[in-house]
């Protein structure tokens, strides 16, 4: 397999994670979203967070976005010290350890960050991610049932945190 770099997202990046995003979505299945927002909408997006500092590192294969995590802080000061993580890589760099290395970059920029708590939600039946998020460190705190309705189906969402001492 190619070699694979994990970098922080930049602006030039922004229209090649849009159609990975987009990829990722439309397979109908890890996601919430059932294909990409708008590319401007996903060009506010990126450019907020890495004007406010928030992780968001993407996996690079030939100048093409293959992945990426993104973890966003809390705006409110009550919870500020959290944060929501998100992720994805698109088919053909699965199961690889791709996603180990994703997560791990993208938690190390949340500690140099002074996050306490990172948190996420995933699909229930999305076992390949549920084993990644523990092996990185988070643990199971709460199912949401039918908290997710894709094609007519509903999906429990289990909630996941990792805290950081």
């Amino acid at each position: 397999m190619e070699a694979i770099a994990i970098e922080r997202i930049r602006e030039d990046h922004i229209e090649s994670f849009h159609e990975a995003l987009d990829t990722v979505s439309r397979e109908r299945k890890y996601l919430t979203f059932l294909e990409a927002p708008p590319l401007e909408s996903v060009r506010s997006f990126v450019q907020d967070m890495i004007e406010g500092g928030h992780p968001q590192v993407v996996a690079i294969v030939d100048g093409k976005v293959v992945g990426w995590c993104d973890i966003r802080r809390n705006a409110r000061e009550t919870h500020a010290h959290c944060g929501a993580l998100g992720m994805g890589i698109i088919p053909g760099y699965r199961d690889n350890g791709l996603g180990r290395r994703l997560i791990t970059a993208a938690l190390d920029l949340a500690r140099e960050s002074n996050f306490h708590r990172v948190e996420l939600h995933v699909h229930a039946d999305n076992m390949r991610a549920t084993a990644l998020y523990e092996k990185v460190g988070f643990v199971h705190e709460g199912v949401a049932r039918d908290a997710v309705k894709i094609d007519g189906r509903f999906i429990d969402a289990i909630q996941m945190a990792v805290i950081f001492g």
